[in-house]
């Protein structure tokens, strides 16, 4: 029979004990431990050894409960299966780090009702703010936050008419630029694989820059072919193909990101085909993905990084009170490279 585990029962190591082995005073641990840079490099070697060898560990939780405050952050992002939102974490990241807050992360599946039951969670667990992505989710679970006094910023939208503080890019504008490239190359026939639309305002303002700009070239938006699906390689690919399927297949397939557009890239290969010269395809995001590609893929680059650490700032400085003023918009550019070319070229 299987011997239940057992907690140790030597005693904690204290703050006391982390003193008295590193011959300085409790406060001067305590002043290491919460703002290592105003204690001289000797000192603070000496005390984090002590840390190190006793095994010491704060008491975060009394700390908490004394200051009100958890210095955690949480983070809920709709995918962690691809890359679209590693960058832009990796630096919201660094910059709580920077202000030494911790970040906790979960994942929607870019189902709302989950979304929802992990912002209740993260602030029953006590997180301080929340990086939320894009605008969509219910007036209920906005009210829940703005009743709790919890600050929160939106991220990968902008939109100057929403009410609610956000740093990220104009998705509509981004598309719509890149679709005009399109067809500025003679692309009369475009196909669309995006991502689910429902509670998805990013994906929709994508499809919708491409309809506006069929529309000022004077194409029929309503002709668009469209395939609607999850993010992944396999996906972009199935896209493809159904996408190509038809008696008039598309000459251009533009993708609601990079990871859709590989996989629509890695089955027009296995179909023989030839990109760009039988078709043209591009993405969105300019993750690494995009420039490994063969070819090259066209895309719209997102400030993943600038979005980010961004964020971060706004959200330290909400904690500590201070008043925004208003939200942030940055560019979203163009990377025209090997996927796309003149139709028929």
């Amino acid at each position: 029979m299987t011997e239940p585990i057992r907690k140790s029962e030597a005693p904690l190591p204290t703050l006391e004990d982390v003193a008295q082995s590193a011959g300085v005073s409790t406060a001067t641990v305590s002043r290491c431990l919460n703002s290592p840079e105003l204690v001289q490099e000797e000192t603070r070697t000496r005390v984090l050894t002590a840390v190190r060898d006793l095994g010491y560990a704060p008491n975060f939780g009394a700390r908490a409960l004394a200051a009100k405050r958890t210095n955690t952050v949480g983070a809920i992002i709709p995918t962690m299966e691809n890359a679209i939102f590693a960058r832009g974490l990796q630096a919201f990241q660094e910059e709580l780090g920077r202000h030494r807050l911790t970040l906790l992360v979960a994942s929607s599946s870019y189902r709302q009702d989950l979304e929802e039951e992990q912002i209740r969670t993260l602030i029953a667990r006590g997180a301080d703010g929340l990086l939320l992505i894009g605008h969509d989710r219910t007036a209920d679970i906005y009210d829940f936050l703005d009743r709790r006094g919890v600050p929160y910023v939106i991220a990968w939208v902008f939109n100057e008419t929403a009410p609610r503080l956000s740093i990220g890019f104009d998705n509509h504008a981004a598309m719509k630029t890149l679709a005009c490239e399109v067809i500025a190359r003679g692309h009369r026939r475009i196909g669309v694989i995006t991502a689910q639309l429902t509670a998805n305002d990013r994906a929709r303002e994508r499809l919708e820059g491409i309809q506006d700009a069929m529309r000022e070239n004077d194409l029929d938006a309503a002709g668009l072919m469209l395939f609607e699906t999850s993010y992944s390689i396999e996906n972009g690919a199935r896209g493809f193909e159904e996408l190509m399927s038809g008696e008039a297949p598309p000459t251009a397939i533009m993708c609601g990101n990079d990871v859709l557009a590989v996989g629509a890239l890695k089955r027009a290969q296995q179909m023989g085909l030839s990109v760009p010269q039988d078709v043209s395809i591009t993405g969105f995001d300019d993750i690494e993905i995009a420039e490994i590609a063969t070819p090259e893929l066209t895309t719209v680059h997102v400030p993943h990084r600038a979005m980010g650490r961004g964020a971060a700032e706004m959200l330290v400085g909400m904690l500590a009170g201070e008043d925004r003023a208003g939200s942030i918009r940055l560019e979203a550019d163009v990377r025209l490279r090997g996927t796309l070319g003149p139709v028929g070229s």
